[in-house]
């Protein structure tokens, strides 16, 4: 959702390259459960734990903004933007990209899954390569498709009629699975 965001405030190419490290953060996470490192992650519960509180309060922390958004009118947050707009650089958007994907402890979770499911435990590197090069197609595919789709005025036009109940859904979702996750297991 970040993405998205990204995109229709400061366009298709900052979109991207917040998209990108996205999916930097998603390769690694790749790589690490390919190569077996997430089962000596998952080993080690505290280093788990220490992922979970911090991705929950992150979770928390946007249900928060999005909440926020979701009370201010549309011609408060107009002003508000006009007034601070600040654009951060490329390296800035890219670096928050690649963090917050690193910081998702459902990224790690995910990708254990799919090596779970499409790898075996004698896998060769051809095979390995193949199940990798077509997961970061899908990020990229993926990601970069949020990045381009939203960064088109239909779509910054969709949003902004519909930017409160987007938000406050994005609240609700956001504080859920913050709670949930701070509270599992």
């Amino acid at each position: 959702m970040r993405i998205m965001g990204v995109a229709m405030d400061q366009g298709r190419k900052s979109g991207l390259v917040f998209a990108a490290g996205v999916v930097t953060g998603s390769i690694f996470w790749g790589v690490m459960a390919a190569t077996g490192v997430s089962a000596i992650l998952t080993r080690f519960a505290e280093a788990l734990f220490i992922l979970k509180i911090f991705g929950g309060l992150y979770l928390l922390y946007l249900a928060f903004k999005a909440g926020r958004a979701a009370m201010t009118s549309d011609k408060a947050l107009a002003m508000r933007a006009s007034s601070s707009k600040a654009i951060l650089s490329h390296g800035e958007l890219y670096r928050r990209g690649l963090l917050m994907h690193l910081s998702n402890p459902k990224s790690i979770l995910s990708w254990i899954a799919l090596v779970t499911l499409g790898l075996g435990t004698n896998s060769s590197w051809p095979h390995l390569a193949a199940f990798l090069g077509g997961c970061i197609v899908l990020s990229i595919t993926i990601f970069c498709g949020y990045a381009i789709i939203f960064s088109t005025m239909p779509m910054v036009r969709l949003y902004r009629r519909a930017r409160r109940w987007i938000e406050g859904v994005l609240a609700a979702v956001f504080g859920l699975a913050g709670i949930r996750l701070l509270l599992s297991r």
